[in-house]
């Protein structure tokens, strides 16, 4: 089993399950992204650029995304930034929370922009 794999099922719930909700949703919008475990959490690469990554934080599940800056303004007001320069988050607190169509919109807005820089 791959570490990423590993780091997900190890999560205690509901955690777990949103992680497997999660990753389920991103490998469907997404099918030719490489599962790997960097930084300690599973990330999400697409022709070798980093996509995404899943974290279980406190009590919350965070989705990273690299290349939020070129995103139209109607999907930043669900990004989280806390003072981070390159990296906004989705952050869910109950599998609930997740809204999986808004959450493949924002997946697919971002991967639309895997050729260019994280910066605007």
């Amino acid at each position: 089993m791959k570490p990423a794999e590993t780091y997900i099922l190890n999560q205690p719930e509901p955690y777990q399950s949103m992680l497997l909700h999660l990753q389920l949703l991103i490998e469907h919008v997404l099918p030719a992204v490489d599962l790997d475990y960097k930084w300690g959490m599973p990330c999400y690469y697409l022709n070798k650029r980093p996509i995404c990554y899943l974290n279980h934080r406190k009590d919350y599940v965070d989705v990273g995304f690299w290349h939020t800056a070129h995103l139209e303004e109607k999907w930043q007001v669900y990004l989280v930034s806390e003072k981070r320069k390159v990296v906004k988050s989705l952050r869910y607190k109950t599998l609930e929370d997740i809204e999986d169509k808004t959450f493949m919109a924002i997946l697919k807005a971002v991967a639309s922009f895997e050729n260019t820089s994280f910066l605007k």
